[in-house]
């Protein structure tokens, strides 16, 4: 499980909710539940605002460190001289 979540992405987990979110919908609507406004307002609400906290909790990709900065460990030179 651990595996999982180090490989997950921001955009994967919230794909995951949108259809997590929308197989709920489509199963209360399968079972005859009754769609009002206050319940369409409250879907809404849960299919947006745990993205939006995700998005802005989720953090950012890791800092460089000073070495890595003036080495440029990421792209390291290749030109080779005589």
């Amino acid at each position: 499980m651990n595996a999982l979540l180090k490989d997950m992405t921001r955009p994967r987990l919230i794909q995951i909710w949108f259809t997590a979110v929308l197989l709920v919908v489509v199963a209360g609507i399968a079972l005859g539940v009754s769609l009002t406004l206050g319940t369409g307002a409250i879907l809404v609400a849960l299919c947006l605002v745990p993205p939006v906290i995700i998005v802005m909790l989720w953090p950012d990709s890791q800092r460089r460190t000073v070495a890595e900065v003036i080495y440029d460990a990421e792209n390291p030179r290749t030109d080779a001289r005589p």
